[in-house]
């Protein structure tokens, strides 16, 4: 993992030397882009690191925390070629946000993996984001339904103790019956339907787009 992690940082670190080297107004301009999205990226994963000893994190703030750590970096990869090329303001801004919304379709969808996930797809064990009690947009939301299930599981998310596997079993059924489970799939949902409304937008060649929506598809259908 250390060696990944600085691989991960020589390869960021090489791609702005590569914009900056172009020397034209649109390297420049990708080269901020690039940069930003970077700051976004690392402020969403200090929310996310900063919720885990909260216990009253709001469904917005959730979503904020997620459009920095995943939508910016998807909305970055989606249009950083047009930035880099100097393509009209419309098009960099249609593939912008059309990334942004498939980021967080992602997020949601792995986030769903994180609670009901099988091994062999997702690589972690079962219930991963329950035994560390991640505050996830599902986690969240059921949190924050104000029932019964809500606060049965926030006693369990409060408690000191590591979760039994009885537990951990019954937070995963309390989030889906306070409906963190209903909601997460229907705004994942609504969320790719925004985003191919935006790619909708993009003046680009049909085969382009379709490329775009094959990575929409393959990014946010994976199987539980």
């Amino acid at each position: 993992m250390p060696a990944a992690i600085l691989a991960g940082d020589a390869l960021l670190a090489l791609a702005e030397e590569i914009l900056l080297d172009l020397g034209t107004a649109g390297s420049a301009r990708a080269a901020r882009c690039l940069a930003s999205t970077t700051r976004r990226l690392i402020a969403g994963q200090a929310l996310d690191l900063g919720f885990e000893s909260r216990q009253d994190v709001t469904l917005e703030e959730c979503t904020v925390m997620s459009l920095d750590k995943t939508s910016a970096l998807f909305a970055c990869a989606c249009t950083l070629g047009a930035v880099l090329c100097e393509a009209p303001t419309r098009l960099a801004l249609a593939l912008a946000g059309f990334g942004s919304d498939l980021g967080l379709a992602f997020q949601l969808v792995d986030d769903l993996l994180g609670i009901w996930g099988r091994t062999e797809v997702t690589g972690k064990p079962v219930l991963s984001d329950l035994r560390s009690r991640k505050k996830s947009l599902p986690v969240t939301a059921a949190l924050n339904a104000g029932t019964p299930a809500s606060r049965r599981l926030a006693a369990l998310y409060a408690q000191p103790d590591p979760l039994s596997e009885a537990q951990l079993v019954e937070a995963a059924a309390l989030v889906e019956e306070a409906g963190g489970r209903a909601w997460a799939e229907t705004t994942a949902d609504k969320r790719i339907a925004s985003a191919q409304a935006q790619l909708a937008t993009a003046e680009i060649p049909a085969a382009v787009r379709e490329e775009f929506m094959a990575v929409a598809r393959f990014v946010t259908a994976r199987d539980c």
